[in-house]
């Protein structure tokens, strides 16, 4: 950490949120409900289709997705003793990020013109009325558990990179501390406008996280007597490029086809069937602007990805290069791998103090891009969907509203503590797990609405959609037990027992 003081550390992050604020106080002059909800359906798609590119990535893709990049098995081996095979080695993301851009084609095509000719603020009145009242509140309810964890892990891992920051500098800030300071500026700086404010902070806070991870290129190529071009040759020449995984067949987690079809999948339900996602798309003016936003980020989606990959490459290269190690941890008695924590170790103490400061601001924005529409999405959902705001509108859904957002910054906080102590596993796989089974019932509900005619028994819904997610947990741990990993499609077999059990209970509707 030469030449980072906590002065210097501090002064950085403090200027970068008066600057947040200044946009913030900027976007909520007169706001209104409307302006918290969807910005009262004005926002340029341009500016939607950049912010969520900071969005989608988050902390998550940041800091885990380089780290995975060089966790072969045989290092695995080589550190900790036990031979693991490890998503997301080399460059086998991209086999997911190809199945993202079909996932955001299906989007653009399917969803949106619904979601449009509807009108909706939340996604999630469609199934009141497709379905009814019981499989509305499901859906909105598995929302609030799917984001809810989805937001907690992704600030739980930034947290974990503020802590390693504030011990390098020699400072001792509990967990807790850091934890509450952060999600306090997110709430500080949406409370009043949502996500008319959000669509522009997003905006600034993705163009500073890309702007860090070129910087960190450029500088780990300086450090290496490497010009871009030689870098560059370096990366593609190196074992890390490879990008299609073919030979290992279905038990491999890298595998082409499980990677590709989890990819379409993912993004169909963690973006199209989630509100925080559709929110900003909604906010729009209209259905052809909000084509646009989905094609334009999704194209330039997978050029950033590469870059990231690219990033994860030579941080490996580097490392080596200087004979550094790969992080670890203790973990039950057994060494665990902590690839996390090696992009932001290179970046606070191997590099230029730029290099630091520049990392430390990258992935500040990276978590409060994802963090901040997430917050202001839990807020919405729950406003509408079981305070009925837009059916029941009143003097007091201005306090009611702040209060919800209160309370969902308070149940984060508590909800990262949580993770923190128990959470020893990959952050993106933990993530992607979970996602697997909280959003499995949303895949099957907006299926069977969208390719059915059939209506439902509504009476039923919810203990179908609660023994989903049971049953694919068990049916997964008997499949991994026959050797068969399945890996993020989870997600399709949550999805498919879920169509199932709604068939179960359909009737054809009377003429």
């Amino acid at each position: 950490m030469t030449g980072l003081s906590p002065g210097l550390i501090f002064g950085v992050i403090g200027c970068y949120f008066v600057v947040l604020y200044l946009i913030s106080y900027w976007t909520s002059r007169g706001a209104n409900q409307e302006d918290f909800f969807n910005a009262n359906r004005k926002s340029p798609w341009y500016l939607v289709a950049f912010g969520m590119i900071g969005t989608s990535l988050s902390g998550v893709t940041f800091i885990s997705i380089p780290g995975a990049v060089g966790a072969f098995p045989e290092v695995y081996e080589s550190i900790t003793g036990t031979s693991k095979l490890k998503p997301n080695i080399a460059f086998s993301y991209m086999q997911m990020v190809f199945g993202y851009f079909l996932g955001y084609v299906v989007i653009a095509v399917v969803l949106l013109p619904l979601y449009y000719k509807l009108k909706l603020t939340s996604i999630y009145s469609y199934i009141e009325q497709r379905f009814g009242y019981y499989s509305y509140k499901t859906s909105a309810a598995y929302f609030l558990i799917s984001r809810t964890i989805g937001a907690a892990f992704r600030l739980y891992l930034v947290a974990i990179v503020f802590q390693t920051v504030c011990a390098l500098t020699g400072m001792q800030i509990p967990f807790w501390l850091t934890v509450a300071v952060t999600i306090l500026l997110i709430w500080l700086y949406t409370s009043r406008a949502g996500i008319k404010t959000i669509v522009y902070t997003d905006t600034l806070q993705t163009l500073f996280m890309l702007a860090a991870v070129i910087f960190t290129v450029i500088s780990i190529g300086n450090a290496m007597d490497n010009s871009l071009p030689e870098v560059v040759s370096l990366i593609s020449e190196s074992q890390y490029s490879q990008i299609f995984f073919f030979e290992n067949g279905w038990a491999d987690p890298n595998n082409f086809f499980k990677q590709f079809i989890s990819g379409a999948l993912i993004t169909i339900v963690m973006t199209g069937l989630d509100q925080d996602m559709m929110q900003k798309n909604l906010s729009c003016k209209s259905l052809k602007e909000a084509r646009w936003n989905m094609m334009t980020f999704s194209s330039i989606l997978i050029f950033v990805n590469m870059l990231f990959l690219g990033l994860g490459a030579l941080l490996y290269l580097y490392s080596s290069s200087i004979g550094l190690e790969i992080p670890t941890k203790m973990v039950n008695g057994n060494v665990s791998l902590k690839t996390d924590l090696l992009y932001p170790i290179i970046a606070l103490q191997h590099l230029s103090p730029v290099a630091g400061i520049a990392f430390i601001l990258g992935i500040i924005a990276a978590a409060y891009s994802s963090a901040d529409s997430a917050l202001t999405a839990l807020t919405t959902s729950f406003c509408i969907d079981f305070l009925d705001f837009e059916k029941n509108k009143s003097e007091s859904d201005t306090k009611t509203r702040l209060l919800v957002h209160i309370g969902f910054s308070v149940l984060l906080f508590l909800v990262i503590l949580l993770f923190h102590s128990f959470g020893d596993d990959s952050v993106i796989t933990q993530l992607f797990i979970a996602a697997g089974y909280t959003y499995g019932p949303l895949l099957g509900l907006f299926a069977f609405g969208l390719f059915s005619r059939l209506n439902i028994n509504d009476n039923y819904v919810i203990p179908i959609c609660i023994l989903a997610p049971i049953i694919s947990y068990f049916l997964n741990g008997y499949l991994n037990s026959i050797n068969i990993n399945i890996g993020f499609l989870i997600l399709l077999l949550n999805g498919m027992i879920t169509f199932i059990g709604l068939w179960a209970i359909s009737y054809k509707p009377e003429d």
